[in-house]
C-alpha cells in the first residue's frame, strides 16, 4: 500500500508542477500580449498625426480657396457699390445744381 500511495503523491506533485508551469506560461503570454497592445497603441498615437496630415492640408487648402473667393466677391461688391455711389453722387450734384439754377423747376 505504501508504494501506490507514494506513486500517487509523486503524480500529484508532478501534476502540481505542470499546473504551476502552465499558470506561469499563461501569465507570460498575457504579459506579452499586454505589452504588444501597449506598443501598438503607442505606434498608433504617434502615427495619428501622420494620418491626419493629408486631411488637414486639404482642409487648409479648401479654407484658403474659400477665403480667396469671399475676398474676390467682397472686392467686386465694393467696386459695384463705389460705382453706384459715384453715379448717384453725380445725379445728386446735377439735381442740386438744377434747383439752384432754376428754382421754379
Amino acid at each position: 500500500m505504501d508504494d501506490p500511495l507514494k506513486r500517487l503523491l509523486e503524480a500529484e506533485a508532478r501534476a502540481q508542477g505542470i499546473i504551476e508551469a502552465a499558470s506561469a506560461e499563461r501569465q507570460r503570454l498575457l504579459d506579452d500580449a499586454l505589452a504588444a497592445s501597449r506598443e501598438a497603441e503607442t505606434r498608433f498615437e504617434a502615427g495619428r498625426a501622420e494620418l491626419r496630415a493629408p486631411f488637414m492640408k486639404e482642409a487648409a487648402s479648401r479654407a484658403d480657396q474659400a477665403v480667396a473667393e469671399l475676398a474676390r466677391k467682397y472686392e467686386e461688391r465694393q467696386r459695384g457699390l463705389r460705382d453706384m455711389a459715384s453715379r448717384h453722387e453725380q445725379e445728386a450734384v446735377d439735381a442740386a445744381l438744377n434747383l439752384l439754377l432754376d428754382p421754379a423747376h
